[in-house]
């Protein structure tokens, strides 16, 4: 059920609104239930892993004591020397 909801903008943000949602061919009002929905939806802790990304785990092998950052930091001294 859609409600009516009365909000005070700065003009200059209300057409910048309006601009956007013309060329991307949606309201105003939908545009701000889009937003309000993401901003108050619940997130999840628990991340779903695709059937594509799952199959992937272990692929590569991973060496647990290199030291990642130190190639990093050699990478980029060498990079901007």
């Amino acid at each position: 059920m859609d409600s009516k909801l009365t909000v005070r903008l700065d003009s200059a943000v209300i057409e910048k609104a309006k601009e956007y949602a013309r060329i991307h061919n949606i309201s105003v009002s939908r545009m701000i239930e889009s937003y309000l929905n993401s901003v108050t939806q619940q997130k999840s802790k628990d991340i779903e892993i695709t059937p594509l990304v799952e199959s992937l785990i272990g692929v590569i092998i991973v060496d647990t004591d290199h030291e990642f950052k130190k190639d990093y930091s050699d990478y980029l001294s060498e990079k901007y020397k």
